[in-house]
């Protein structure tokens, strides 16, 4: 018999969610992994062909491409393959954007001015 708790999750997961919030869901859960994470560091240094980012995390081939997957369907890579090397990079503006969106759908007024609370 599955738990209360998992009840509720099952609950929560089938009651209808805007997609604004899905979609701010799916960037906030492609950064809630370490590898990913480490991935977008190395990104915001410049370009990395997928060999590269597989010796900078220390993860086989599928799971590094698992794991762009995640980061392009959030928004935040973009992947360009030439030849037989895919390269990727980091969009240009993506997280200024999402900040914008994010306080945007979540109803909140811009960052306060530095000495006002």
């Amino acid at each position: 018999m599955p738990s209360p708790a998992r009840i509720r999750s099952t609950l929560a997961t089938i009651v209808d969610q805007p997609d604004e919030l899905r979609k701010l869901r799916v960037f906030h859960k492609a950064l809630a992994d370490v590898n990913r994470l480490r991935i977008v560091q190395r990104l915001a240094r410049g370009r990395a062909s997928v060999t590269e980012l597989i010796e900078h995390v220390g993860l086989s081939q599928p799971l590094v491409s698992w794991h762009l997957g995640r980061l392009r369907a959030a928004g935040l890579v973009e992947t360009k393959r030439t030849g037989r090397e895919v390269l990727c990079a980091l969009r240009p503006d993506a997280f200024e954007a999402i900040a914008a969106r994010q306080r945007a759908i979540l109803g909140l007024a811009q960052p306060p001015v530095e000495g006002q609370a």
